[in-house]
């Protein structure tokens, strides 16, 4: 016998006595048959996907420059008056009314979850014309909608921040001018100084509200289009409401060049997105901004409120006559609603008149109460429609 035939013998009788030594005998000639093809490969790493950027809402002006002066300002003081607080800023180079005087605002905190912000108007003031209120009073004026008493009111258990109109340039102006050619400034246009000042003030009194109502009427109510942004830059994730009294972004048809004037006049520029070729439209509305900030920010309704033959703006600031008004008016409210049917509605009843949410508050069109529509669209309600007489 040989040496290797009695060694393989041994080591099957060892195997049958230690199936363990059997195995460990055999592991060097199973890894030297092992074929390098048979060998499991890691699995491959999973590419990295690189998430979308969240672009926040209107990013594009406030990389223009339209928060320039959120955080300057504190008020010089704050005083109560029953439930409210009237914030003061003094004067100097910050927050101004147009001819020098001190600019205030009011805040009244009832405990609410909830924040209605009213810009009030007050005419308006531009190298060409100038017919607006210069001084800011003290308070909130319980008129309306803002009327905490007023049993139809369905914002009357929320919490408030007034905002007095005294700039002439729908409270986004920011510039100063020398109106009777002496050579030394005397009209302060600082609008957006005033606003952002004000809204500073609204977000360190009430920093979480559930929702928001931002509201305002004829200067004020073009007004909430540029308070939005600053708004919305605040309480990026708050719902907003915005209901738009008799400052709806009508203007003169097929001048452009009027909204480019008071855009240069105020100094308001920043506003408008450079990537939004229509914004300043051929017709000479601000349907087409308005739509921008529609398609900006998705936790946004809005609520456009004007008489169909509004004279204040039809004869007075615009010159165009009524009739002219009126068809603009119609075709505009459309063309919004058509391009967000879900978050757009329109209320207007027939007549000349001017405002609403203070001074007629139990204005009806075609039938509907208008603190009843307003009611319907804070409740999300399917009674929210557009209504015209």
């Amino acid at each position: 016998m040989t040496i290797g035939r009695a060694r393989a013998i041994n080591l099957r009788e060892e195997s049958r006595k230690s199936p363990l030594l059997a195995c460990l005998l055999l592991l060097p000639l199973l890894m030297a048959c092992s074929d390098s093809d048979n060998r499991r490969t890691p699995d491959p790493e999973p590419p990295v996907v690189e998430p979308e950027p969240v672009v926040a809402p209107f990013q594009e002006i406030y990389d223009q420059g339209v928060l320039r002066y959120l955080g300057e300002y504190t008020p010089m003081l704050s005083e109560s008056e029953g439930d409210v607080v009237n914030h003061s800023f003094g004067t100097g180079d910050g927050p101004l009314c147009m001819a020098g005087g001190e600019y205030t605002m009011a805040t009244r905190d009832v405990g609410s979850e909830d924040l209605v912000i009213f810009l009030q108007g007050g005419g308006a003031c531009w190298s060409e014309f100038c017919a607006a209120t210069e001084e800011a009073d003290k308070g909130i004026p319980a008129l309306g909608i803002m009327d905490p008493d007023r049993e139809n009111n369905p914002v009357r258990a929320w919490n408030q921040v007034y905002l007095p109109y005294c700039d002439g340039g729908l409270h986004a102006s920011d510039r100063d001018s020398d109106s009777d050619g002496d050579g030394v400034d005397d009209r302060f246009q600082r609008g957006l100084h005033n606003l952002s000042a004000a809204l500073d003030v609204a977000v360190n009194t009430f920093p979480a509200p559930r929702r928001i109502l931002l509201t305002g009427n004829s200067g004020g109510g073009l007004g909430t289009t540029f308070a939005l942004p600053l708004v919305r830059h605040l309480y990026p994730n708050t719902p907003i409401e915005l209901v738009n009294d008799s400052g709806v972004g009508v203007n003169r048809p097929d001048d452009p060049g009027f909204i480019e004037l008071l855009m240069d006049d105020w100094n308001t520029g920043a506003f408008i997105p450079e990537s939004c070729e229509n914004c300043i439209a051929d017709d000479g509305h601000l349907t087409d901004y308005h739509i921008w900030q529609m398609d900006e920010d998705e936790n946004l309704r809005r609520a456009m409120l004007s008489y169909s033959r509004d004279t204040t703006f039809a004869d007075f600031f615009l010159q165009i006559g009524k009739d002219a008004f009126e068809e603009a008016l119609y075709e505009e409210m459309q063309q919004l609603e058509e391009a967000h049917p879900e978050r757009q509605r329109s209320w207007i009843p027939a007549g000349d008149g001017h405002t609403f949410l203070m001074k007629e508050p139990d204005q009806t069109a075609a039938g509907v109460p208008l603190m009843d529509w307003i009611a319907a669209m804070l409740d999300g309600s399917d009674d929210w429609v557009s209504v015209q007489d």
